[in-house]
Order: structure tokens, then sequence, then C-alpha cells
């Protein structure tokens, strides 16, 4: 996702800038800049692509100065400055919509993570009250807010502009009044300060200054920070002053890249409240509907024609379709046939015009999900990729593309990007449901509603479940087989908890509809097999339960996962793990994460290494 650094102190800030940017590149980002403060004015420098190219284009500005003799006597060199490296959300992948952004009189800039949900009734009272936006981000509203309540205090202006601003987000921002400032915000992303002496840095992750200090701070929730050479002030919004212990970190570089967790997987099940927020955010901003007005998604009147939905896809994505299989013919009433991508390009497809094909990849570059695309695109169906990655294959053979938003992704084992694309594939049914009439619009308001809860959902859910999947992990991590249940929407979650164990603890795990139990599988369980059951509230909850019967008649050990407060399966399981509630049909994309944690938990009492499992590539790019 995205990154951010700022410096103020007595250095020279454009190559501390960058060398602290390189150090986020892991995060994932398509576009970078950085504003400094340099003899009475802002010089800031904006590029397409990764830092080479930022790199590239500040030494062609060094060179043009140099020629036009405006570097005669060389300029006291640049202390204060902030940069960022950006994954595009809102708005495409341009240099306008790369950060830093900066108001109308080019007196305030700022670098943003996160999203402003209520960016559009702010930027419409601005421009009426005559700023000027130069890109199409949520992001640039705010260096125009604080540059609207500016007078002569910049800390004053932020806490000001933060009053106003809702969503999930960090910012700097720096103004040339004021050169030797910079004023951090934090609501939800995270913000870190790095001290030294007479110099203090802010990034939005510990690798953005670790090669110059290791003594930190870390901004909370709500809270706001001044950074002069001299020294920091935390305060809250409201401007109390915060007391806050400078700590000493002992990091490698690798550790700091995982955020200080123990490894990328574990760091990438955290981000998902994020990563889903970020996919969801413009796209439910009106409230009472679902916009997939981006650039390249399809046009609108092709989905509301649609006869017949495909969707082929591998691995993960094929079980993300699987959810989004149910979504849709529950919501819009459009048949949906799934696909194992490497058998549909074989098997010579019923395809053709009036048939929607949608490749799910997170790549973009699953072979045989591309070849899969292209058959159906020969034939003549309309394609839609879902990929997390911009400029990939895919989106180059699709008519349209709906983008994930996840970020970067390092662990193999997918869980993250999971998410993201069932919550694409919600999204995608919600507008189809619009389009064709097929839900009334107040249960269309109420989905949305629901969905935009999920991030909090998922941050409540994985700061309260994960001592407790320990503890369960501890009963049964030497078991040599597990056993997935599920019904309905359940059963892919199934599925994809089974994958999971395969994956990184490569143990033996079967996964089933649970209806399906005595037509063969039941035949594997005695008093050792753990059976791993996706219960959450659902119309087939009361048949699951029966089937939760017959596997603890022959012994069987029952871990079940169900949403809260339901009461209906506890009595029959051995253990269980609860998901807060929300609509039964949004459960699943919380149902996941419980079971990511538990063949985490497993395959790290197992001694293995989770990020990088054997045998397995991150991108198959081969049949």
């Amino acid at each position: 996702m995205c990154g951010i650094v700022g410096y103020v102190g007595g250095r020279p800030v454009r190559d501390l800038l960058l060398a602290g940017l390189s150090k986020l590149e892991y995060r994932g980002y398509d576009s970078a800049g950085i504003s400094v403060i340099a003899d009475g004015h802002i010089e800031a420098v904006r590029a397409v692509g990764n830092l080479s190219a930022l790199q590239a284009k500040l030494v062609g500005e060094d060179a043009l100065a140099a020629s036009n003799g405006s570097v005669a006597v060389a300029p006291r060199p640049a202390t204060t400055g902030i940069g960022h490296t950006r994954w595009a959300t809102h708005g495409r992948v341009s240099e306008e919509n790369a950060h830093p952004h900066y108001d109308s009189r080019d007196r305030v800039h700022v670098v943003v993570n996160g999203i402003v949900e209520n960016y559009m009734a702010l930027k419409e009272r601005l421009m009426a009250d005559g700023s000027v936006f130069t890109s199409e981000t949520d992001a640039e509203v705010i260096a125009h807010l604080v540059a609207a309540h500016y007078v002569d205090d910049l800390a004053d202006a932020v806490r000001a502009a933060y009053a106003e601003l809702e969503g999930h987000y960090a910012f700097v921002a720096m103004s040339l009044d004021e050169p030797e400032v910079l004023v951090g915000a934090r609501k939800e992303c995270p913000l870190i300060i790095g001290r030294g002496e007479g110099e203090q840095f802010v990034a939005s992750a510990v690798p953005g200054f670790l090669a110059q200090t290791r003594q930190i701070q870390y901004l909370e929730n709500g809270e706001i920070v001044v950074l002069r050479p001299e020294g920091v002030q935390i305060t809250t919004a409201a401007g109390d002053e915060v007391q806050r212990a400078v700590e000493t970190v002992d990091w490698d570089e690798e550790t700091a890249e995982k955020g200080g967790y123990d490894t990328f997987m574990l760091k990438e099940i955290h981000e998902q409240a994020d990563a889903v927020a970020d996919t969801l955010f413009d796209r439910t901003a009106r409230g009472d509907g679902v916009d997939l007005d981006e650039q390249d998604a399809l046009d609108e009147a092709i989905l509301a024609g649609v006869k017949r939905i495909v969707v082929v896809a591998c691995g993960t994505a094929y079980h993300a379709g699987l959810i989004g299989r149910y979504a849709i013919e529950e919501w819009a009433r459009v048949p949906v046939e799934m696909d194992i991508a490497s058998e549909y390009r074989y098997r010579n497809p019923v395809v053709g015009a009036g048939d929607l094909v949608i490749g799910i990849s997170q790549s973009g570059e699953t072979a045989d999900t591309l070849a899969a695309m292209r058959l159906a695109r020969e034939r003549g169906a309309t394609v839609l990729a879902i990929t997390n990655t911009r400029g990939s294959q895919a989106t180059r053979d699709a008519d349209g593309v709906l983008y994930t938003r996840a970020g970067l992704e390092v662990g193999v084992a997918a869980t993250k990007t999971f998410v993201c694309q069932v919550a694409v594939m919600y999204l995608l049914a919600l507008r189809l449901a619009e389009l064709r009439g097929t839900l009334p619009a107040p249960r269309i308001a109420e989905l949305v509603a629901e969905l935009k809860r999920l991030p909090h959902c998922i941050d409540e859910l994985i700061e309260g479940c994960e001592a407790r999947i320990e503890a369960i992990a501890e009963t049964c991590w030497k078991a040599d087989f597990f056993l997935y249940i599920g019904r309905h929407v359940g059963l892919p979650v199934a599925l994809e908890g089974a994958l999971k164990l395969k994956e990184i603890s490569y143990i033996s795990t079967d996964a089933y509809a649970a209806g399906e139990m005595k037509h063969g599988p039941i035949a594997l369980l005695d008093e050792a097999t753990p059976v791993v059951c996706v219960a959450t509230r659902s119309p087939v909850l009361d048949k699951l339960v029966s089937n939760i019967q017959e596997a603890r008649a022959r012994g069987a050990h029952v871990i079940a996962v169900t949403t809260a407060g339901d009461g209906v399966v506890e009595a029959h399981v051995d253990a269980t793990i609860a998901v807060p509630a929300t609509d039964w049909m949004l459960q699943p994309i919380l149902a996941v994460i419980p079971l990511q944690l538990l063949a985490y938990a497993i395959a790290r009492n197992r001694g293995l290494n989770v990020d990088q499992p054997r045998n397995l590539a991150k991108t198959v790019t081969v049949e």
C-alpha cells in the first residue's frame, strides 16, 4: 500500500527522502513523489512508475536548472521535506494523481495514506470558495482544507482540518510559511516518529527511517504530531498535549519490512481491514448503492443486459468466485457458472454473445486464467478481469477491469488478496442488482451499510480471536489429517480454509459440502480427526448442525466458526471461534480470517516457513 516519509532537520533532505521511500517499496506502489522547501519556495517532483523514474526526473530537472544558469551560486540545500509512494485507489495512475498534493497557492503540501470518505462534499465546498483542484484523488482535498484553515500556525490548521475529515487515513503536511515544521495526523492508518539529535523523522512504517535512527514514538489513533528540528510535540485532536515514551527498536531490515510481525503472512492478515476499506471506499460512497465507474470498468449497459455469467479462476481466486456466484444469483438473479480455468480452456465451452466471463487473478498473469479469458473473448463473450495488478496481462486482455486494491502481498499463501476479491464480487453483485432492479432500494442501502462496516469487523475479529486460535491450534497441530465442511456460502470458505492449511502446513486436508458427508468422506473420521466447520449464520444452519452431529458421533473433534450471539452451534462442537454478526451473505469475508489464523498457528507450531511454502510460487505463469 502507500508509503509516507518526512524529515525536518539540518541535513540535505532529498536523498534522505529517496532512501526512506526505497525502504517502503516492499509495500507496493505505482507512482512516487517528493516535496522539499528550498530557497523560499516548495519544489515538488512526481513520477509514474518506480523510484528510478522519480530519480531520473530529479536528475533531469537538476540538469535543466544548471543549463539555465540558475545554479551559478549553489543554494543552501533543502532540509525539510515529505515523500510518498502511491498505490492507486481513487483516480488512475498518473503524475497528476501522484503525491504530494498541494493547495491552489502552492503553499501547503501533503502526503496521505488511506481514504477520505467525505471528500466530495468537502471538495464542492472548497471549489465554491475558489480552490482549484488538479487531481482525481480524494487525498488532494486535505491540502486545500488545511490551507483554508491556515492563519499562522500549521498545527492549528491541521487540527481544524482533522475535525472535518471522515474516513481512515494518515497524513503529513508542511507549509512554506513555516519551513522548519512538519505536522502529521493519524486516524486508524499508522504513522510513526523517528527521533534524532537536531532532526526528526516521520513515516508510515519503521523502515522509512530505520537506517537513520532506532529511537521511535508511535502515534496513536486520533493524535496529531508537530515535528521541529529541536523536538516533537504530540497532542490529541483537541490540542491536549500527550506524553509518549521514546522506544528503541532492535529490528533488522527484514523485520522492519514486516512491521514488527514475525512473518509477512501474519502482517498481511492484519492488513486485511485496510485492504478491504480501500477496495470498498469510493465505490460505496453514496451509501444507497454501488458505483463501479472506474476508468477501466465495463459499460453498465452490458452489465444490465447480461444473460449469463461465467467465472474462470484458479486456487484461491476460484474460491472467491464461488462466493461471488452465491451473491450474484441471490441478489441480481443472473445465472452464474464456475469453471476452473485450467479445465475451461480445454473443454470446448459453449460461450458467446450475451455472456459475461469474469477472470479472477491476483497477479493478472495466471496462465490458465488468461487463456480461458482469451478463448471466451474470441467466441464473442464480454470479458471482465478482477485483479490486483495494474498493467498486468489480464488488464490488457479484458474488455473491462475491476481492481482489488489489496496492495503488495509478499506471502505466497493469499490472504488479503482473497478478501479483496470477495469484496469486489459483492460490489459487482450489488451493482448488477441495482441495474436490473432485482433488489428493493432499502435492501441495497442496508447491504451497502453492512459492507462499509466490514473493515471495522475485521479489526475487531483479529484483535479478539488470535489467542483463542493459538489455544485451539495447540490441541490439533500434530494431527495428520483434517476435514473441512460447510454449506451454501460456508462451503467456499471451507475450501479456502483447507487450501490454506495444505499450503503452509503440508497436512493432508479435504474439504466437502457438509451434505455430502455420508457419500464418502465420513469414512475418514475417527477420534483423531479434527473437523473444521464453517457454521456462521445462514438459512441452512440447522441442516449443518445435523452434519456436525454426524461427525461427532464418529468421535471427531469439531471446531466451528460461528456468528457471535447465535448460540445455535456451541452445544454440538468441541471449540468455537465467533466472528462479528453481519448480513449472512457477507459472513464469508469474516469467517475465512479465523481459518487463515488457524492454518498459520498450526504451521508455526510445526516449525515451517509460512511465507515461502515448499513447491509453491506466488504467480503461476505456466500450465
